[in-house]
């Protein structure tokens, strides 16, 4: 039986947070719950994390704001982006232009929460994750990049992008 790498790969990561405890299989579909520190507990739901990390919606605005922050998202840093008034981007990362049409607002939290969960290689930052972190300097230890409300605004921007 042939078995994609991928596919492969996926199955040892789940297998493994099993194994370290973090994560309960419901049917065939993993479901990790996680509380790190002080942060608003989540759940990853195949591949996205489905409920807001806040109880009012994000706004796209503020997101924007996020985006072009440099102490905060620093998004264009990395990402070419639709923002005529800011033509800096970066070709790190992905082009984020029509994002909002490929990835649902789920699957977009859980890439700016921890994408490492995803693709354990990736360059990206886990924006909202302060354990299991290495080389951070202690005035931003046991602190996130980006609030929960930043998350859901920058969620909210990033859904805008069609």
């Amino acid at each position: 039986m042939f078995v994609s790498k991928r596919r492969a790969i996926a199955t040892f990561v789940a297998l493994a947070a099993l194994v370290a405890g973090n994560v309960a299989l419901v049917g065939a579909t993993p479901v990790a719950s996680v509380h790190d520190g002080d942060l608003v507990p989540y759940a990853i739901v195949d591949g996205a994390i489905p409920k807001s990390l806040t109880t009012e919606a994000g706004d796209p605005a503020r997101g924007l704001a996020v985006v072009l922050d440099r102490k905060l998202g620093n998004c264009q840093s990395c990402h070419n982006m639709p923002i005529p008034s800011s033509p800096d981007h970066g070709n790190i990362g992905p082009d984020l232009t029509g994002i909002g049409k490929s990835l649902s607002g789920p699957q977009l939290r859980l890439r700016l929460v921890n994408m490492k969960v995803l693709d354990p290689q990736t360059i990206m930052p886990a924006y909202y994750r302060v354990s299991g972190l290495e080389g951070v300097s202690k005035e931003f230890a046991d602190k996130p990049i980006l609030t929960a409300r930043q998350i859901e605004d920058l969620v909210a921007y990033l859904k805008t992008l069609k």
